[in-house]
């Protein structure tokens, strides 16, 4: 099987993979064309994390990685995009944002983070929005399929009112409930698994 995943941001190659790699028969291998280093290393450390191997040969202008049966796993632990985060995370989104530097990949980063959040085989339990965050809960935004996405997988999305207020955004909220900062307090302090952003 083949996909062309030229020109899809992180982490669309490696959703597109794993969507994949359940659809392969036995033996089967998997190929899938990309066009830059980051997309290459993502694919090969999920091969890793699933026990497969992966191997690369460059073209002229893009990669095309084999993900087959078998393991080249070194023994080294590997992290990436596609780790399972656990049904008992809440993640704390505090601003629109992801990191500091460019607010343009800032808000491309969270669009992709929230992305994969909704890829993941065990979504988040819940999903805090405050401060500037809350601007990704409301009418215009970017990742409500993807929050909605969440939503529907049992993951609990939560919008602090008074941040809403301060914005003017209360009657656009699209996805998720109006909370208060005591529930959040509540939430964030009990979690078993605390993400900020």
């Amino acid at each position: 099987m083949t996909i062309d995943a030229r020109g899809k941001a992180c982490p669309q190659p490696v959703v597109l993979a794993l969507h994949a790699l359940t659809e392969l028969e036995e033996g089967e291998a998997l190929e899938v064309w990309v066009d830059n280093d980051a997309a290459v290393e993502n694919l090969r450390r999920m091969a890793a994390q699933k026990g497969r191997a992966a191997s690369v040969k460059q073209e002229s202008d893009f990669w095309r990685v084999f993900i087959g049966e078998g393991s080249e796993v070194s023994g080294q632990p590997e992290t990436g995009c596609c780790t399972v985060m656990g049904g008992d995370t809440v993640v704390a989104v505090s601003s629109d944002t992801m990191g500091r530097g460019s607010e343009e990949l800032g808000r491309t980063l969270m669009k992709g983070f929230l992305y994969a959040l909704a890829q993941l085989e065990t979504p988040p339990r819940t999903l805090l929005f405050f401060n500037g965050g809350a601007k990704i809960t409301v009418e215009g935004s970017q990742s409500l399929e993807d929050l909605r996405e969440l939503e529907r997988r049992g993951t609990e999305i939560l919008t602090c009112g008074t941040c809403l207020d301060y914005y003017g955004l209360k009657e656009k909220l699209a996805v998720g409930s109006i909370t208060n900062m005591y529930r959040i307090a509540e939430i964030l302090t009990q979690a078993d698994r605390l993400v900020n952003l």
